[in-house]
């Protein structure tokens, strides 16, 4: 029983994704808020924001190594949001507001990616942060950027403008290509880890969305089967020896989110659509149903279990933990199962609502747990 004994496995001790894990972006200190906000206003040099972002880079590796991860992020401290450095560096891309919004406690817009000219890759989306991250730690890197479908966002026609894409097989093409070109770059400099951040996908397991999609004159099936192909077209062409995961978010922007739903609507599709080694699936509330989809999970994939919430400051049980992990093995051998909180920190520089102690504190839980668990 797992909550009874440690037990140990050794299928992918060595390897990521391990069985400690965590989504990628950290709470930014108040002086790297401050330091963002002086950029926009003008008031804060180039080279000041730097020296700043990367000191704080530093304090949040040294965080994660303390607390006992194998993998290490900068926290998503160089950009504004987790998709904004991919909008930054792809020629064509701008944004524009999204079509939903985040409820839980109040209701936010935000704004999403839209294409108003060729897409192309002027610059690297990853590749200083990852060359800065290796240069600070010992630890196994991981790098983070958003899917493809990111650029889509259930928009269907509307987010792609046709001056520049009268055939959208040519948009999708040239969408992949900067992922392929990205991967190659990584691979090149030794990145050896990097996630997808997927959002579209879960969406689509919203009744609601799905309704609303179908309303806009879009199938909520073939959009799921357009991302799919475009997430694995994307990393078809990985670097040998390059882990890649893909974590599925059901919006995460100060404690809100935006969409709930079981993984049913998409699970055997997508489970199974993309070559990626691991899903990192949220299921720190009820909003992400039952563990029976993950009976379509193919054996040469591992479910990353996001138990822990990063919404709230109220840190959980680890005996809790310990019973959920449990119930899920029910549907995925414990050996390809393990533990992480549901999404980041800070998607975007405000942040959730927690402490960094709170941080500490559910990151160490996690460390603690795959302890008790797997050994």
């Amino acid at each position: 029983m797992v909550s009874g004994e440690r037990l140990r496995t050794s299928a992918i001790d060595d390897r990521p994704p391990f069985r400690a894990e965590h989504v990628g972006s950290l709470l930014r200190p108040q002086v790297l808020k401050d330091a963002f906000r002086g950029v926009e206003a003008g008031t804060i040099r180039a080279d000041a924001f730097r020296e700043i972002r990367d000191r704080s880079i530093r304090e949040a590796v040294a965080l994660q190594e303390e607390v006992g991860l194998q993998v290490v992020t900068d926290g998503e401290f160089c950009r504004g949001s987790w998709f904004l450095g991919f909008v930054n560096a792809v020629e064509g891309l701008t944004t524009r507001n999204a079509p939903f919004d985040f409820h839980g406690g109040g209701r936010s817009k935000f704004q999403a990616a839209y294409v108003e000219g060729k897409l192309r890759r002027v610059r690297g989306v990853t590749i200083d942060e990852f060359s800065y991250l290796r240069s600070i730690t010992t630890r196994v890197p991981k790098i983070t950027m958003p899917s493809p479908s990111l650029v889509h966002l259930l928009r269907g026609d509307v987010t792609v403008s046709r001056d520049a894409y009268p055939d959208l097989d040519e948009f999708w093409a040239d969408l992949v290509a900067v992922y392929q070109e990205e991967l190659s770059e990584l691979g090149r400099l030794g990145c050896a880890y990097v996630q997808l951040d997927e959002v579209p996908c879960a969406m689509l397991c919203d009744p609601r969305l799905r309704a609303s999609v179908q309303a806009a004159g879009q199938d909520p099936d073939e959009l799921l089967d357009t991302y799919v192909s475009a997430a694995d077209r994307a990393i078809a062409e990985r670097p040998p020896g390059m882990a890649i995961v893909m974590h599925l978010c059901r919006g995460n922007y100060k404690g809100q989110w935006m969409a709930e739903g079981g993984y049913e609507p998409v699970a055997e599709r997508l489970f199974n659509g993309v070559a990626v080694d691991a899903f990192f699936l949220e299921y720190d509330t009820d909003r992400a149903g039952g563990f029976e989809p993950l009976r379509f999970v193919p054996p040469d994939k591992i479910v990353v279990l996001g138990l822990v919430s990063t919404k709230t400051p109220e840190l959980e049980s680890a005996t809790t933990l310990r019973r959920r992990i449990e119930e899920a093995s029910r549907y995925v051998p414990l050996e390809r199962l393990c533990l992480s909180p549901q999404c980041g920190f800070a998607s975007s520089v405000g942040g959730n609502p927690l402490t960094t102690e709170d941080q500490r504190r559910k990151l160490a839980l996690v460390v603690e747990v795959a302890a008790q668990v797997w050994g």
